[in-house]
């Protein structure tokens, strides 16, 4: 057994649990806040869907113990929620329900929707609901009733307004929303909330004094070709840079279509980079501020760079934000660029961009990653026996 605690609908929670409990079982049968729905249990239909830190996932395959310390809204904690007031008044009215099975979960989503994307056209509204599985309305109805909610907030001004980033000593960033007027080819497209931000530290050095360091990172086009898998699409203009970041997670090829906006403050070798990006092929989107800080080491015959991100997935590719994968992912990708921008700083030579092609493989890492949390439930077993 072990112990967590967490939040629930605004209150505090601490059980023992077993390490296969998964949080839909935790909550159904522990809490008795049985409006979270099991169906498939494979994370297919959507009717286990509850709030994580602000993003919608699936309950039945979220092991109760990785929610330690968690944050969680299920059906139940909607009740004062006026937004879900509007939401299923619209059910009700369009006929967006009937057994009401999947009604739940469908809802949770529909809220993350009107926040998120306030001018989504039907299309839209089909993929995004397309996660939630009905068996009784067609969805017709439930495409309705978010037509309805979307339109009446946008004409009464309700919808929401973009909201400044904000950082405290112990809370990591979060985003909150942001409107969806820029062009349909950019991916800003539908910039969203997409939850609490995962913030993450790491340093590498180089064998480089700082001013050579500072003046790579300079050359945008440079820097790009040291990480594995990016590339850039257009020539840098006015420190704004669009790319592309290829990442192959196991069996899944991602194809990130990203922009960024860089600021540098040369006189204190500080960086700070806001990216956001879009993988249209798995629909999933992610957002990342990173700030970059270059110290002379070795009696400035070296340079160590310090670097935090802070970042956020949605959509199908947010099961791999989760933080053993996430610090193994980091781990390899500070390698590979730290070797890569030492041996680029070394080639006084102009860098070829990198083959697009190029990806980093995170499949083994993701399988180290669940052989060593099986190994540490086992350690754990023995120990109590």
């Amino acid at each position: 057994m072990k112990t967590i605690t967490l939040t629930v609908n605004g209150k505090q929670h601490t059980a023992n649990v077993e390490p296969r409990t998964s949080i839909a079982d935790f909550l159904r049968e522990d809490l008795l806040l049985t409006g979270t729905h099991l169906g498939c249990e494979q994370g297919v239909c959507g009717a286990c869907t509850i709030n994580l830190n602000g993003m919608p996932v699936r309950a039945c395959i979220s092991f109760a113990v990785t929610c330690d310390g968690a944050d969680i809204q299920t059906i139940e904690g909607f009740d004062d929620d006026p937004l879900m007031a509007e939401i299923r008044h619209a059910f009700s009215s369009e006929h967006g329900l009937q057994c009401g099975y999947c009604t739940p979960g469908m809802m949770i989503t529909a809220h993350d929707i009107a926040q998120r994307l306030p001018r989504a056209d039907e299309a839209r509204l089909r993929i995004e609901l397309s996660g939630n599985l009905c068996r009784c309305t067609g969805y017709v109805g439930i495409v309705n009733a978010m037509h309805k909610v979307l339109k009446k907030r946008l004409s009464d001004g309700s919808a929401f307004e973009p909201l400044p980033i904000k950082a405290t000593q112990d809370m990591p960033m979060v985003s909150q929303t942001a409107q969806l007027d820029a062009p349909k080819d950019s991916p800003n497209t539908g910039a969203e909330s997409i939850g609490k931000m995962t913030t993450l530290t790491q340093q590498f050095s180089v064998a480089h004094q700082r001013k050579e360091v500072w003046a790579m990172f300079q050359n945008l086009q440079r820097v790009t070709t040291c990480m594995p898998g990016a590339t850039l699409t257009e020539p840098p203009l006015d420190n704004h840079i669009k790319g592309r970041m290829i990442v192959k997670l196991g069996p899944i090829r991602t194809n990130f279509v990203f922009e960024a906006d860089i600021k540098t403050d040369s006189a204190a070798y500080t960086g700070h980079i806001s990216a956001s990006g879009i993988d249209s092929g798995h629909n999933s989107r992610a957002r990342s501020e990173i700030t970059y800080v270059l110290s002379e080491t070795d009696g400035g015959n070296a340079t160590q760079v310090s670097v935090e991100v802070a970042f956020a997935l949605s959509g199908a590719l947010a099961q791999f934000s989760r933080g053993g994968i996430v610090t193994a992912v980091a781990d390899r990708m500070t390698q590979n660029f730290a070797t890569n921008l030492e041996g680029a700083i070394s080639n006084t030579d102009d860098i070829a961009s990198p083959d697009v092609t190029t990806e980093l493989d995170m499949g083994n890492i993701v399988l180290s990653v669940a052989w060593a949390k099986i190994k540490s439930i086992f350690r754990f077993l023995l120990r109590r026996d």
